[in-house]
């Protein structure tokens, strides 16, 4: 074989490679579509829980959570402590509860009965792990919490934001893609015609925050994001509360992808941002 013809066979699928990843690039920068802003008074979201906040999207809701001036307090159910942990809790803003039963709620009863709203980021990936513990971490665990959840809750309304996972269907080959649907369905099934309102994100690569992330998790963040198939820990927690602010316009089963994590993401900080020159109302004398 003459090499010019076996360069040809190795850069041709390099070429289209390139090719189809300028294309969706392009169509991603040229998507112009936004989330207004929302003006109304937001839900209740004074007081929330993390699940998972020592995990990749956890830490990043917790970031964004601590950020935020609306929320007053954070429950933190947890294995163990981080450094953000231990930030949110010098501020006087979060409560840690170390927590290892994820099929018994009972110790923690009086935190999650306080919570407008719950993140849930725990889950584990499919390597090396057999049906039956992946089925009991992503579908027992948080079916077990919701149970817990409504029968302490004396709130009118409250939110469960589950993170799922993109691409994924009920007939997938996969065993990871059908247990989160069918974890998806379960607690959708659950909450229908009650006061709880289950929210699922579908996010791609998940991009750590600064503080957690290594090289190669920023490089493949950097990789992914130019053509929509990457969203940053921080942005996922900003979009939950966005979504818990926005209260009724989100009902139960509503699914968020990347493209919409973003919007809303996005939507939050233009809100914080217009609500931080808006003049304060002077003191009462």
């Amino acid at each position: 074989m003459k090499l010019p013809r076996l360069r040809t066979i190795l850069l041709t699928p390099v070429v289209l490679f390139a090719l189809v990843y300028l294309a969706g690039a392009t169509m991603l920068a040229l998507d112009d579509r936004s989330v207004a802003v929302f003006e109304g008074p937001p839900a209740s979201h004074a007081t929330v829980a993390i699940f998972g906040a020592s995990g990749t999207a956890g830490d990043g809701i917790l970031k964004a959570a601590l950020a935020d001036p609306d929320i007053d307090r954070i429950h933190v159910i947890t294995r163990r402590a981080t450094a953000r942990i231990e930030e949110g809790i010098a501020s006087g803003k979060v409560r840690m509860a170390l927590h290892t039963d994820y099929l018994d709620y009972s110790a923690i009863r009086e935190q999650i009965a306080e919570a407008d709203a719950v993140y849930w980021a725990i889950g584990t990936s499919s390597v090396g792990v057999d049906e039956k513990t992946y089925a009991l971490i992503h579908v027992d665990f948080p079916m077990k919490f919701v149970t817990e959840w409504i029968s302490v809750s004396e709130k009118p309304g409250i939110s469960f934001h589950y993170i799922s996972s993109s691409d994924i269907s009920e007939d997938a080959r996969m065993m990871w893609a059908r247990e989160k649907v069918r974890a998806e369905n379960s607690l959708f099934d659950f909450a229908d015609g009650t006061k709880l309102r289950v929210i699922a994100y579908r996010p791609d690569y998940i991009g750590p925050t600064r503080q957690e992330a290594h090289i190669g998790q920023r490089l493949l963040y950097w990789f992914f994001r130019p053509v929509g198939a990457a969203v940053k820990a921080r942005e996922i927690g900003q979009a939950m509360i966005e979504v818990t602010a926005r209260g009724a316009e989100f009902g139960n089963g509503d699914k968020l992808g990347t493209g919409s994590i973003v919007r809303y993401s996005d939507a939050y900080e233009r809100r914080q941002a217009l609500t931080a020159r808006m003049p304060r109302a002077p003191a009462s004398q």
